[in-house]
């Protein structure tokens, strides 16, 4: 049987580098090593591309911070019509790559960049493809999308950094009440986000969203439970049961997500009317067939008391850790860890034919 080559790329020039790596672990580990030959690819921070052997990734510490990249660095490149791993070093081909596993969160992973990178060499890659990943991490762009779809989103304001001084606490308040959330645009895993009170906590919340994009956006406080929804598939794709997100702290924080490992109570699946949850599952698929997403990606929702459902956001590399929402959303819908990630790779391989059927002259 000859074995399908599999590239887990990680890491990577985000603040969720560390998340990425836990992720990695877990794919790697539930990839079926009779069918599969995976070979892991690390990103530093500097964007530097090395190879890594799995002992060293899964002999680590459940710390991820405590995982060291190696300094053999690799790139890709396209020759004699194929995928190849070059040593930079030794300008030798490592092996032949047939389909490539981001595992990458936050901008130049999640963001559709590695995703342009990757159609450019011609090779298969999981989740969605360009469009649908900047679509999925531009928070601003993705809930206007939203909107006009008549898909319900909380209220939200968009602010640039050149405007710092035009903010005025005053008049969000007057807009959008008190709490509210202030949040990079571009980033996920909850990084650099605050759920702001006071005039006080507003001066820290703008300075710490900015730290980490350019752009920010600042959203009305829904009151309710939060709810998600796994979606797989390309053009015909599938919802999970939905789950509850039950936070112990403030908010789903960074640190509630993973560091406290008491942050928050995942229940799978959530309790809900069947009506409602047929509704979240519908949303689901609207919502990622709106952004033009393929493969994966989980929607995350609000739910009031009402029964008012508002889509949050929607995650395109959505996590691979123990404790992630997305792999046990389809473990209680009957799809294991190990068929899960095999069917990543199957849709990433069939689109991938559909596309190259396509006419590349007139």
């Amino acid at each position: 049987m000859i074995k399908t080559r599999v590239a887990i790329l990680f890491g990577g020039r985000s603040a969720e580098h560390e998340v990425s790596i836990q992720s990695a672990k877990n794919v790697y580990k539930s990839l079926d090593k009779e069918k599969y030959e995976v070979t892991l690819i690390g990103i530093d921070k500097k964007g530097k591309w090395v190879l890594n052997q799995p002992a060293q990734l899964l002999l680590t510490s459940s710390n991820p911070e405590l995982v060291k990249l190696n300094n053999e660095e690799v790139s890709l490149i396209q020759k004699n019509q194929s995928t190849q791993l070059i040593s930079v070093s030794s300008n030798q081909s490592i092996g032949e790559i047939d389909v490539v596993f981001p595992v990458l969160h936050g901008p130049y992973g999640e963001d559709g960049t590695i995703q342009g990178m990757l159609k450019l060499l011609n090779i298969p890659f999981v989740g969605p493809s360009v469009l649908g990943s900047a679509l999925g991490m531009d928070k601003d762009v993705m809930k206007r999308l939203l909107r006009e779809a008549k898909i319900p989103v909380v209220k939200f304001l968009v602010f640039h950094k050149t405007e710092l001084k035009k903010i005025d606490f005053d008049k969000i308040v007057n807009q959008l009440g008190l709490p509210f959330f202030v949040k990079p645009a571009n980033l996920g895993s909850s990084v650099g986000i605050s759920k702001v009170k006071n005039k006080e906590e507003f001066k820290k919340a703008l300075e710490l969203a900015f730290g980490f994009d350019r752009k920010i956006l600042i959203e009305e406080f829904i009151k309710g439970r939060e709810i998600e929804c796994s979606v797989l598939g390309n053009e015909t794709p599938t919802a999970s049961i939905p789950g509850e997100i039950i936070p112990t702290h403030e908010f789903y924080s960074y640190e509630a997500k993973y560091i406290d490992e008491n942050g928050a109570k995942l229940r799978a699946p959530a309790e809900l009317p069947k009506n409602i949850a047929k509704n979240i599952q519908d949303l689901a698929i609207k919502t990622f067939k709106t952004l033009c997403c393929e493969g994966m990606s989980r929607v995350d929702f609000f739910l009031t008391k009402k029964g008012e459902i508002f889509v949050n956001e929607i995650n395109t590399i959505p996590g691979f850790t123990q404790i992630s929402m997305y792999p046990k959303l389809w473990e209680v819908s009957g799809i294991s860890y190990k068929e899960l990630v095999d069917r990543l790779i199957q849709l990433a391989l069939e689109r991938f034919k559909r596309e190259n059927n396509l006419k590349t002259s007139y």
